[in-house]
């Protein structure tokens, strides 16, 4: 395939197990840039190893650092903004694109999701002694929110952006009390050691993320998987932080109901407070 000669350059040094993971991704190119390392091991039918072996012999740090590579080479440099965007977009196609990505991840994630998931998580999430929300990067907004929904209604609960806090914070957790980690890639390796941590001191651990098949997803009690159309190279969620977004409202939501009569009492109490300090 044109776009990929680095990977044929280096063909013939690879070993067996490393060809088949060549193979796979030239005849799937544009496929694998929306994979992680466990899709792409079971489609070439190796282990997981074998797929990051593969990315160090073509030079790179590991499978992210390969997929950003493999994604210039094989997409259009446009989509590295925006999936849909085109060259010469004006206001009301930026405003229709964006706004129709968001609401396709919406409706793919309601779609998608693990209902029994949200529902063993909510109810995590009710007995929790105190949660931590913790995110980095663009995630971090998404935690911040969290944990403002939750402290409204009364929850304890604390949020970190910043991985020395939230690893000293972890280390700290009892069982009981409930880490939840936002990424969307799932495969920081930062916050896959924060959920380690806080499961290694009895916490129960949430991961949302955009891929079902990460390391986030396997070490993560609960794992709540969001659904959009972003390419998988891309580091910055848009329109899956939307749909990210939501499930935090969903969880937040349906503790409230859950906790109804301490919810709306606090709810009550924080109106209050803010109402002096309005016009």
């Amino acid at each position: 395939m044109a776009g990929v000669t680095f990977i044929n350059d280096k063909y013939g040094d690879l070993r067996k197990s490393e060809q088949k993971v060549a193979d796979s991704v030239l005849s799937n190119a544009e496929e694998v840039i929306h994979f992680s390392v466990s899709q792409l091991a079971e489609l070439a039918g190796v282990s997981d190893p074998s797929v990051i072996r593969f990315c160090r012999a073509l030079g790179f740090k590991g499978f992210q650092d390969f997929k950003i590579h493999l994604a210039q080479s094989v997409v259009p440099t446009i989509r590295n903004i925006h999936e849909s965007l085109t060259e010469r977009a004006d206001a009301p196609e930026l405003v229709r694109m964006v706004f129709d990505a968001n609401q396709a991840a919406i409706q793919s994630t309601l779609g998608t999701i693990d209902f029994g998931q949200v529902e063993r998580t909510i109810e995590d999430l009710c007995v929790a002694g105190k949660i931590i929300f913790h995110g980095l990067g663009g995630s971090a907004v998404v935690a911040m929110d969290a944990f403002h929904k939750f402290f409204r209604i009364g929850i304890p609960c604390e949020w970190f952006d910043d991985v020395h806090m939230a690893v000293m914070a972890a280390s700290m957790m009892k069982p009981g009390e409930v880490l939840c980690v936002i990424s969307h890639s799932g495969a920081s390796r930062d916050v896959v050691e924060v959920v380690q941590i806080a499961a290694a001191a009895g916490a129960t651990t949430i991961a949302i993320v955009s891929y079902g098949k990460t390391p986030l997803a396997k070490v993560a009690t609960r794992t709540l998987q969001v659904s959009s159309s972003e390419i998988g190279f891309r580091f910055e969620p848009m329109a899956s932080r939307i749909a990210q977004l939501s499930v935090i409202d969903v969880l937040s939501v349906g503790v409230s109901l859950r906790r109804s009569d301490a919810a709306v009492s606090n709810l009550s109490k924080a109106r209050k407070a803010l109402a002096r300090k309005k016009y």
